[in-house]
């Protein structure tokens, strides 16, 4: 066969995707070619890989079994590839990268010129998802996660640190008024996030410990943006992360940090990529440039100077 990886790389992409049209589109090429590349791998093999219908492709038992080895043979060879590329040290290819859809749109979308601009061989496939990213099974490169990694399988390298806080607008707490300690949320309207890991409870950290306050409110969303947007609005008091306050909220005091005596145990944010023994050029490139776009931003800084 005259490239066997270029037929591994067709069916594993074609699995991922789901459809050949799907494949064809992201190849820039046509349905029956994706078609004909698969029924030549499958000649190449003696097995079926997808049972066929007229809408969907389902994997056969020896499908699945040649996606594990087809995907770490690619694996593989991208390492090769890498070793070459790191001597070489130019970045390039496509970069698969992963993260939340509100700290994309807010901290990596605006981002991406400058990091094209000084790595320009290398392109960018964006994912935002707030749902849980498998890296492997969705081929993604690098994934910019918040919160603790307990992935044992995944590397990961911390980059910045998201720090949790209680916010009101100005306006509401002149009609509301101010709690000082947290015990005093209890008598205040609080925006309510359903998909916080410890639900309609807020934790903090006290010279005694940490507390659990139990919270509630008339507004009940499922998007921490949507917390923002709440309490910008003045329905209530939030929990959220600063960096969600990209438009000087805070500074111009439209925004006021409440309880800072009291705020919880920070998050890292993390630069998470499977575990890998050569590790591209472009991955590499792309760790340490947000790196060092956080570090330089007082809302993700890892120190507190």
């Amino acid at each position: 066969m005259s490239d066997v990886l270029l037929l591994f790389r067709t069916f594993v992409r074609t699995v991922e995707a789901g459809s050949f049209t799907a494949v064809a589109r992201d190849l820039n090429s046509s349905q029956p070619t994706i078609s004909r590349q698969i029924a030549l791998l499958e000649d190449h093999l003696g097995c079926l890989l997808f049972q066929r219908t007229t809408r969907t492709l389902t994997l056969t038992d020896d499908g699945r079994i040649f996606y594990d080895h087809a995907s770490r043979t690619l694996e593989a060879a991208a390492e090769a590839e890498s070793a070459v590329g790191r001597r070489k040290g130019k970045p390039s290819g496509e970069l698969r990268l992963a993260c939340s859809g509100v700290f994309g749109r807010l901290h990596v979308l605006p981002r991406l010129a400058r990091f094209r601009a000084r790595y320009p061989d290398v392109s960018i496939a964006l994912h935002m998802t707030d749902g849980f990213t498998d890296l492997i099974e969705e081929g993604i490169d690098l994934a910019l996660r918040v919160g603790e990694i307990r992935d044992g399988s995944l590397v990961a390298r911390r980059i910045g640190t998201s720090r949790r806080v209680v916010v009101a607008t100005a306006d509401y707490l002149a009609r509301h008024g101010t709690p000082l300690h947290p015990h005093d949320l209890a008598g205040h309207p609080c925006v309510i996030y359903d998909r916080l890991l410890t639900g309609a409870s807020w934790s903090f950290q006290t010279p005694e410990g940490p507390l659990a306050i139990p919270v509630s409110g008339p507004i009940h969303v499922n998007s921490t943006e949507a917390v923002r947007a709440a309490v910008l609005e003045s329905l209530g008091i939030g929990y959220v992360p600063v960096w969600h306050f990209v438009d000087d909220e805070i500074e111009s005091g439209r925004l006021v940090v409440l309880l800072r005596d009291f705020e919880a145990t920070p998050q890292p944010i993390s630069a998470v990529f499977p575990s890998r023994r050569f590790l591209p050029p472009k991955v590499r490139a792309a760790i340490d440039f947000f790196a060092a776009e956080f570090e330089i931003d007082p809302r993700l800084r890892i120190s507190d100077h």
